[in-house]
């Protein structure tokens, strides 16, 4: 009886091709509306996939990409042997790991902070001051960047900052043109810039959080700091795992629009970092250099994945679910 039961529900139950035709039927309107996302991701990030190749190629404009006679890893041999290029590489590693410790953590606890503000005016005022960086171009913001920390010059009495360090009598500074200084300018810039964009998510999931929580722990005589610390963010862990999975991601690579508004020549041997390298050498300054650029830019999405790989393996084993 048994078996004669199995074969019974199996010949009842449709095979994969037909639950997968009448799931598509039943669908069939999300799907299409997925379809033009589909066919962009497809045309303009997979189609060009094809340019790898000029990583591994001499590329010979009269003979196209696919003509072009392959020299193998000869690119990859001649950037780890360009000095510059290894200063950029570390340029760019060091600004995007400062980046991780100070303007990571940053943002977390600026979006507790805001959290904790108990006067709903006031909460939003705050939340429209820093949301309000991030939707400026770093043209615009650079710029400001620049009047603020300008060094005096004759007939000029410089930025507010070193007005300010004047008014003290303390020595005026020439920000922009000190090397020793510019990483920590591209950090701090960085963060006021972008700090708006991470506490949306952050409030958005701390808004998710359980009210009764709150409440049984008040009745506990539990403080605020207790409920941030073991309640709060405890419930935000996850956002803060992806958000940090997706911060490592960018580790080997570097924000173009932000550095080539902020830099200058003063500053190139600590300023000068992977995207303005590559600029420089493809198309900026006059250089056709398209093979180098396309090998640095596929060893740097490379090492890129493999960063985001084994972070998501990492929060994992923290039993925080990870992006994979």
């Amino acid at each position: 009886m048994p078996e004669q039961a199995k074969r019974v529900r199996a010949a009842k139950t449709p095979g994969r091709p037909n639950r997968f035709v009448a799931y598509m039927r039943k669908y069939w309107f999300i799907y299409a509306l997925a379809i033009p996302g589909f066919l962009f991701l497809l045309v303009f990030s997979y189609g060009p996939m094809y340019g790898i190749q000029l990583a591994f190629k001499d590329y010979k404009m009269n003979l196209g990409v696919w003509g072009s006679p392959w020299v193998g890893l000869a690119h990859y041999r001649r950037l780890f042997s360009d000095p510059v290029f290894l200063q950029a590489f570390k340029n760019t590693v060091l600004i995007n790991v400062y980046n991780l410790i100070f303007g990571f953590t940053f943002n977390v606890f600026l979006a507790l902070m805001i959290n904790e503000i108990q006067f709903r005016r006031l909460k939003s005022v705050v939340q429209t001051a820093v949301y309000l960086p991030y939707f400026l171009s770093w043209v615009i913001f650079a710029g400001l960047v620049q009047v603020f920390l300008a060094a005096p010059t004759p007939g000029d009495v410089g930025g507010a900052i070193n007005q300010m360090l004047a008014a003290l009598g303390m020595k005026t500074v020439d920000f922009l043109k000190n090397p020793a200084m510019f990483r920590s300018i591209v950090v701090i810039t960085g963060i006021i810039k972008t700090a708006g964009y991470s506490t949306i998510i952050y409030l958005a999931a701390i808004s998710g959080v359980n009210p009764a929580l709150y409440e049984s722990a008040a009745i506990d005589g539990a403080n605020r700091l207790d409920m941030m610390l073991h309640i709060t963010l405890p419930r935000i862990l996850p956002s803060v795992a992806v958000m940090f999975i997706l911060s490592v991601s960018q580790i080997f690579l570097s924000n173009f629009d932000q550095i080539y508004n902020l830099y200058n020549n003063f500053v190139l041997s600590t300023g000068d970092v992977l995207s303005t390298y590559i600029y420089r050498i493809s198309l900026g300054g006059g250089g056709t250099e398209f093979e180098l650029s396309t090998a640095a830019n596929f060893l740097l999405n490379a090492m890129g994945l493999i960063a985001v790989v084994g972070t998501s393996k990492f929060v994992e084993k923290m039993d925080v679910m990870g992006i994979f």
